[in-house]
């Protein structure tokens, strides 16, 4: 074997272990979600928990990822992955044994500080040691794992869950363990910082804010509508989403199975949605039409769950909203990417990023603090929600339709 051919065979080793690794970690990673609600209610917790929960999450995932961007920098993505793996399992297993509202939030929110390590390193890696013709397609690869891996997880976690809660978890920080000590061995080193930078400039280079103050450089009000949209998408998908998961135990008395297989049966239904209606919505239609026509679909299925009264058809109506957001989320990105200006397309997909953490921050608190009201407000702030992001929607293409005819009108607001 000549020593090209041999580069070759490791650079493809290196990354289906890679490939690998991410697939465990997000399958593995999805175990406990299903299993949270009957933890909640085993420990007599307030039900607001189960919105508080993952919004800590969130919020530190938001806030540290800029922090993870620049830290990959000295010690190489697979380092990286390593230390965030370990501490994400570290934080998960120890909430097993948390009783106590303050232990529990700040267990999930060590999880979301390395946990935002995690999915920083799998973008960094790729886009660092990728040839330029891998790229755009490991890229895709990456998504792809994601989006399937963790539904599938999901259902075996809920599967997990009636066997043994406390074994869900432990099973659920081994292998994420595993995973991460493949990356660590399995990956080459990324690093582009030789030597450490100061502590000041990693802060004043981590600041979460940054991306959205950024959106002065390029706002327009185009741009206002569509990222009003993105916003409300995500504040809509991540309430309703997170409400449904409780409501499914709380209100209905379904075990984590249940749970499991029906978000199982969303992640194949959203993957065929993604990979055959997104792509023909792109390369056959006005993709801001169909963004409109999106935001309502996911507006009245959201109303059709909210005032059903029996269960299946509560059960079918939520998945339809799961599937809409999941066409949503491609269309809204392909509609910043092609409008903004090359110059600024960084600039642009920052801040789209940024609205979209804010939008599920946001709706699953509001989730959580409003079920207690009515079991099934957070279904119908949804249902608002999504339509507002109809309107803001139908105005994005209005304006869009108006920029067009009038090119000069490109005032910055």
């Amino acid at each position: 074997m000549s020593e090209g051919e041999d580069i070759v065979m490791r650079y493809k080793l290196r990354y289906s272990l890679f490939f690998f690794a991410m697939t465990l970690f997000i399958f593995a990673s999805n175990f406990i979600h299903p299993v949270t609600p009957t933890l909640i209610q085993n420990l007599n917790l307030p039900d607001y928990m189960f919105g508080l929960m993952p919004a800590a999450t969130l919020l530190f995932m938001f806030l540290f990822s800029p922090f993870w961007g620049k830290i990959t920098t000295m010690i190489s993505s697979r380092n990286t992955l390593l230390i965030t793996s370990i501490g994400y399992a570290v934080a998960q297993a120890t909430l097993a044994y948390c009783t106590q509202p303050v232990t529990m939030l700040t267990m999930r929110s060590l999880a979301g500080f390395f946990g935002s390590g995690s999915f920083v390193a799998f973008l960094t890696y790729v886009i660092n040691t990728a040839k330029s013709e891998d790229q755009a397609k490991f890229l895709t690869y990456s998504a792809t794992i994601q989006a399937v891996a963790a539904p599938f997880g999901y259902l075996a976690g809920g599967v997990l869950g009636e066997w043994s809660l406390i074994g869900t978890f432990y099973i659920h920080a081994s292998a994420v363990v595993v995973s991460g000590f493949i990356f660590r061995f399995a990956c080459e080193a990324d690093f582009t910082h030789t030597s450490k930078l100061p502590l000041r400039d990693i802060i004043k280079d981590s600041n979460p804010l940054q991306a959205i103050m950024d959106g002065r450089h390029f706002m327009t009000k185009a741009f206002a509508l569509l990222f009003t949209v993105n916003v409300l998408m995500n504040f809509g998908n991540f309430g309703f989403d997170h409400a449904f998961n409780y409501y499914l135990k709380d209100q209905l008395g379904l075990t984590s199975s249940y749970n499991g297989i029906i978000k199982a049966a969303v992640g194949f239904i959203s993957f065929v949605a993604n990979m055959s209606l997104c792509m023909w919505i792109i390369r056959k239609t006005n993709v801001k039409k169909s963004m409109v026509s999106i935001t309502l679909f996911c507006a009245v299925a959201s109303i059709c769950a909210l005032l059903t009264p029996q269960i299946k058809f509560f059960v079918v109506c939520s998945v339809m909203v799961y599937a809409g957001y999941s066409v949503s989320l491609p269309l809204v990105q392909h509609m910043a990417a092609e409008q903004a200006d090359p110059a600024q397309k960084n600039l642009v997909m920052g801040f789209y990023n940024a609205t979209k953490w804010l939008g599920s921050v946001i709706g699953t608190l509001t989730a959580g603090l409003i079920y207690g009201i009515h079991a099934k407000l957070p279904f119908a702030v949804a249902a608002v929600t999504y339509g507002i992001s109809f309107l803001a929607a139908i105005g994005y293409l209005l304006n869009s339709k108006k920029a067009s005819k009038t090119p000069q009108n490109t005032v910055h607001i």
